[in-house]
């Protein structure tokens, strides 16, 4: 069974004029849900290809068995990774429950890619400095940021100015993984730095609402709880994109927070002017973070709360990879 690539457009028809139909509505039910864009995006995407995979036909037409043989297919002769084969679940069971509002069976006799159980990639603080080093402008202060909070990298691109307590030193985090809040560390060393930005988002603004525009995307249904408060300049992106854009939401023009492949593009070039042959990406960032706090003796609990785990065990992962050796064992050739 061959599956189209994941490149297939999400516009246009499928087959004929119902389908369409049939994305626009699991688009309205994902909104109503308050799914990510980002979500949207890749459960269209998922639903296109399984529609696609299975001869164009309506998923009323199709059930279980159809959604088992794609979801194997996947596993078998895509090879994908399990989080990516579990995305594509969740797209489809969506789709039958909340949209097409059919309960499909639980689904036995699906192939599962397997989980590797891998080690993050992690930076030793050495590494870390010169990393920084090499970037410069907002990009310093992104790669800054995320290493001296922990933050997921949307996480810190989301920020609004009103989540930032200079006073406290202290940066909540909202709506993060799970639709969780939480507290974490402000980095002192960084006040200067995200005050000079704080100002350029308020010219920003200033200029905006002169335009007849400021108003921001706000979260769930506080735009129509509080009609003003888009226009607030608390809740404006702290690193707001430098022009304007349509929200795909509702078609109003509004500026959106930073792209985030500004800075995955510069950690890539910095890593290789710092001659790091590690793999780098943002959420190495993180998972360095949490290790160098570690080594610094800091409790795993207190981590885990600045993390945002739920469970501790994922945080333990980190007590694997310090900066010990394996298992932080000292090897016996080392001793005196």
């Amino acid at each position: 069974m061959s599956y189209p690539p994941r490149s297939a457009g999400l516009s246009g028809p499928v087959s004929g004029r119902p389908e369409p139909r049939l994305l626009d509505e699991v688009r309205r039910r994902l909104r109503l849900k308050h799914y990510s864009l980002r979500t949207e995006e890749a459960y269209l995407g998922w639903i296109r290809r399984f529609i696609l995979a299975n001869g164009k036909r309506h998923p009323r037409e199709m059930g279980a068995t159809e959604v088992e043989r794609f979801l194997t297919g996947l596993a078998v002769e895509g090879q994908v990774a399990a989080s990516t084969q579990n995305q594509a679940l969740s797209a489809l069971l969506f789709l039958y429950r909340q949209v097409i509002e059919v309960d499909l069976p639980w689904l036995d006799n699906v192939t599962r890619a397997k989980r590797p159980r891998r080690l993050p990639t992690v930076l030793s603080k050495d590494e870390t400095r010169a990393l920084l080093a090499q970037l410069d402008g907002r990009a310093w202060l992104l790669g800054s940021l995320l290493y001296g909070t922990g933050m997921r990298l949307m996480e810190c691109l989301r920020l609004r100015v009103k989540d930032l307590d200079f006073k406290r030193n202290e940066i909540t985090v909202r709506d993060g993984k799970g639709g969780k809040d939480r507290r974490t560390v402000l980095p002192q060393s960084l006040v200067e730095s995200l005050q000079r930005e704080v100002e350029r988002a308020s010219l920003l603004h200033e200029r905006d609402l002169r335009e007849g525009c400021g108003e921001v995307f706000l979260p769930h249904a506080l735009a129509r709880k509080y009609p003003a408060a888009g226009r607030e300049f608390g809740w404006q992106y702290v690193f707001p994109s430098a022009q304007r854009s349509r929200d795909p939401r509702d078609g109003r023009e509004r500026r959106q927070h930073i792209d985030e492949g500004v800075l995955a593009r510069a950690l890539k070039s910095s890593a290789r002017q710092a001659g790091i042959c590690k793999p780098v990406s943002a959420h190495t960032l993180r998972h360095s973070f949490a290790t160098h706090l570690l080594e610094d003796g800091y409790d795993i609990r207190t981590i885990q709360e600045l993390l945002g785990h739920k469970d501790v065990a994922t945080t333990q992962i980190y007590t694997h990879v310090l900066n010990r050796g394996g298992r932080g064992v000292l090897s016996p050739l080392d001793r005196e």
